[in-house]
């Protein structure tokens, strides 16, 4: 028995040895995958879930006090009309410009999902032969208030802080948004050390358009997990390779190996394809409860309703459009706005002032 006990502890001593290459670089590609930073940037794509706008401006939310501890928002971006949401700061650890996009937001993420089955590439991407697009993921991002409020923040975050790495980084439809940013900033504003990883992203073009794409930010980690349904769509047909959806690379896949006590998780970094058969396309990706966890992270909205609460004392750093979109901006230090909100604490019964309640898909 002792030797049976002992044999199972060498076994699973290898298991964890074999899994501890955190950091594994894609042969004929400049892409690194650093579990350090996805368990970092997952955080983020977590933290732009939240609705307490003056928790989430000055970085006190309960989600706001882990590894993304000392990020200073510089802009935080809510597309009301649309369900959208996004920030820009800076992060003090990573010397980085983050970059953050919502997913899908509301119980009717089940629906979202449904409907995806269904999506054609309906949308030509500017400036590229045969690329097609996603039309609604493509708008979420360059027609909606998100564009031209994440690039004016990203131009005063270089003023602020010098030419330092951008990274983007989303979940769900977050992600796909995070994609076009990424590629946005690189094509159109020739930005420089742009790189970008999402959670549970969606495909978003075709062949021809994930050629592009990963030519232009060749830095781009997509990481899925386990049999989350999201990655599965819209569909891959592999009879028709260039008129069908197509992920761009690269993939890295979390699963889990082993059985029982001895199972532990592989990161599995993928091929250049895109499509790398031995990962998440070598399983049924039929589980939503895969899609709201990564790294152990919680992701996805706190109602099943497009909600904002917001401080009245923050007010003055906002501004308001006729459509009730929300941007907060600021240039002064983290630390000063923190002083501002915690002396209007015995305000906080009016953090009603601004509180949308709308029904997702209205």
């Amino acid at each position: 028995m002792d030797g049976r006990i002992l044999l199972k502890c060498v076994i699973f001593m290898c298991l964890i040895a074999c899994s501890t290459g955190r950091e594994l670089k894609l042969k004929d590609q400049g892409t690194i995958y650093n579990h350090t930073l996805a368990t970092i940037l997952v955080e983020y794509a977590a933290t732009v879930y939240v609705t307490d706008l003056t928790e989430l401006f000055t970085w006190t939310c309960p989600r706001c006090d882990d590894l993304t501890k000392g990020f200073q928002i510089i802009e935080l971006i809510v597309d009301v009309k649309r369900c959208l949401q996004a920030f820009v700061g800076v992060a003090p650890d990573l010397n980085a410009i983050v970059i953050a996009f919502r997913g899908t937001q509301g119980t009717s993420i089940q629906n979202w999902i449904v409907d995806l089955y269904w999506k054609q590439l309906d949308i030509e991407y500017p400036g590229t032969e045969d690329a097609m697009v996603h039309h609604g993921f493509y708008s979420a991002y360059h027609n909606t208030t998100l564009r031209p409020g994440v690039l004016s923040a990203v131009k005063r975050a270089k003023e602020l802080h010098g030419d330092i790495p951008i990274m983007v980084t989303g979940h769900s439809m977050g992600g796909a948004m995070a994609a076009f940013c990424g590629l946005d900033l690189t094509v159109n504003y020739g930005s420089q050390n742009v790189s970008v990883m999402t959670f549970g992203q969606p495909r978003i073009g075709n062949a021809a358009f994930a050629s592009y794409y990963s030519k232009w930010v060749p830095n781009t980690i997509r990481v899925t997990h386990e049999h989350d349904v999201v990655p599965h769509l819209p569909p891959y047909y592999h009879y028709f390779p260039e008129k069908t959806y197509h992920h761009f690379p690269t993939e890295v896949w979390l699963h889990s190996l082993g059985f029982e006590l001895l199972s532990y998780t592989e990161e599995k970094v993928c091929d250049n394809s895109g499509e790398d058969p031995s990962c998440s396309r070598s399983v049924a990706g039929k589980s939503i409860m895969d899609h709201l966890t990564y790294y152990g992270v919680r992701l996805g909205g706190e109602d099943g309703f497009c909600r904002i609460v917001m401080n009245r004392g923050l007010a003055a750093y906002g501004t308001v459009d006729v459509d009730g979109n929300v941007i907060l901006s600021r240039d002064i230090p983290a630390s000063v706005l923190r002083m501002n909100v915690e002396s209007n604490e015995k305000s906080r019964s009016y953090r009603g002032v601004w509180d949308y309640f709308l029904a997702l898909g209205r």
